[in-house]
């Protein structure tokens, strides 16, 4: 009986666009009876009043006893009706058949007047944000990097002239039900032969993309066969842009450059500075109508130097998250990366970013504080916090358990959104931080 009335306080509430039709339809139901009505009142004031509409009319029954009678029959009848007809409508395009279709409505409206959440990143970090933000908000846009030219995406760039299908890929899979097979075949790596290495979702991107004439057309299309709610788009449409690094070596007196995102990790020594080349590209216009736009904007998590500074580099990126009004947060990687960030604190990454962009470009850092033993390895070093955390003074730092289980050195979805909504809500609440405390003091 509990679950019998929470179905129906689902069927009334609020911007289902289910009601307004209802009583349209129930308007048209009742004009259209009065109608009929009026026939048969009139065959039954005339002197030739059929014999079979005596049965029909109810005639041999009370005035109130046909009333009730009508009602209840016709009632049953429409609601019989109903349930039928949306089964059989429903029945071919039912992709989530363990959910009723009033729990994909009511899901699925009160996604769509979620915030307005704009994520930044790449790499195998941004799908846990979008894990998370998808349960909460429908109004989903992650902004991913063009730079990538290693693996699958990396052979495709290079033969056939596209953009890097990988993050974009992984991020529209992150935003699909994880539950449908179209998902994980999105997800399927080719283990041997030609295609050996290579994901069916980034040779379907390719191919959509031929086929429509663009990559953003075929993210779109994507997206619908997928049933995902929310958007993945790259931070430029250029597909010649080649991440830049300046590292120092140790023995060497000068810094070594070097070109390729899949060759810096493997540089062998510090990285000091990262670029594009060209410089001059223009930023993807949806990108940036999409943070002009937004409520929220989510930095990270992902590979520092090559996932996240390679979107905010992009001419027009960072100016447009000042320019925004939205509420801006970083999220910290759990554990530092080899190659690129080894030995990082989350002051280091902090530091990292604002000499690559500036300062103020973020409001918070939401960061780890939970080292669990337990399934990390030997080659898991969380990234902790500095004995000398200056970046207090300057932001407002949010400390939680952000491990998953099972992969702790890779964030939890829901403990990450969690942590996101809770230092949303402390902004949007005007509770002071503690950094604004003790400028104030």
């Amino acid at each position: 009986m509990q679950r019998q009335r929470h179905t129906v306080k689902k069927w009334l509430t609020p911007g289902l666009r289910l009601k307004r039709w209802l009583v349209l339809l129930m308007f048209g139901i009742t004009v259209l009876g009065l109608g009929v009505a009026q026939v048969i009142l009139t065959l039954v004031r005339s002197s030739d009043f059929p014999p079979l509409l005596t049965l029909v009319t109810l005639r041999f029954l009370s005035p109130w006893a046909r009333v009730g009678l009508s009602v209840v029959v016709g009632a049953g009848a429409i609601a019989l009706a109903f349930y039928q007809l949306n089964r059989s409508i429903m029945a071919p395009f039912a992709l989530r058949r363990h959910e009723s279709l009033i729990d994909v409505m009511y899901a699925h409206s009160r996604r769509q007047r979620g915030l307005k959440v704009v994520a930044i990143g790449g790499g195998t970090g941004l799908p846990s944000v979008l894990r998370g933000l998808k349960r909460t908000t429908g109004n989903i846009t992650a902004i991913v990097t063009a730079a990538d030219d290693g693996g699958s995406s990396g052979r495709l760039r290079r033969e056939l002239g596209v953009l890097p299908p990988g993050d974009l890929r992984s991020n529209i899979a992150a935003l699909a039900n994880d539950e449908d097979l179209m998902t994980q075949l999105f997800q399927y790596r080719f283990a041997h032969g030609g295609l050996g290495g290579h994901n069916f979702g980034n040779l379907f991107l390719t191919a959509m993309a031929d086929i429509t004439g663009s990559m953003d057309r075929a993210l779109a299309e994507t997206a619908q066969v997928l049933a995902v709610e929310g958007r993945v788009l790259p931070s430029t449409l250029q597909d010649d842009v080649v991440l830049m690094a300046e590292v120092r070596i140790p023995g060497e007196t000068r810094l070594r450059r070097v070109s390729g995102e899949s060759q810096i990790p493997g540089s062998g020594g510090k990285i000091e500075r990262v670029f594009l080349h060209p410089d001059r590209i223009r930023a993807y216009p949806e990108a940036l109508q999409a943070i002009l736009g937004a409520d929220l904007i989510v930095i990270g998590p992902g590979s520092l130097y090559t996932s996240i500074l390679p979107n905010l580099l992009v001419p027009g990126m960072v100016e447009a998250i000042r320019a925004s009004g939205a509420y801006c947060v970083y999220i910290c990687n759990v554990a530092t990366q080899a190659g690129e960030t080894d030995g990082y604190t989350v002051a280091d990454h902090v530091q990292a970013l604002e000499t690559h962009v500036g300062g103020g470009v973020f409001q918070t850092v939401i960061a780890n504080n939970h080292y669990p033993a337990k399934n990390a390895g030997e080659n898991t070093h969380y990234v902790r916090p500095a004995a000398d955390d200056s970046i207090t003074r300057r932001y407002d730092v949010q400390w939680a358990d952000l491990t998953d289980a099972e992969q702790p050195w890779r964030h939890d979805p829901q403990k990450l959104t969690q942590a996101l909504f809770a230092a949303y809500e402390r902004a949007l609440a005007g509770v002071p931080t503690r950094h604004e405390a003790s400028v104030a003091g």
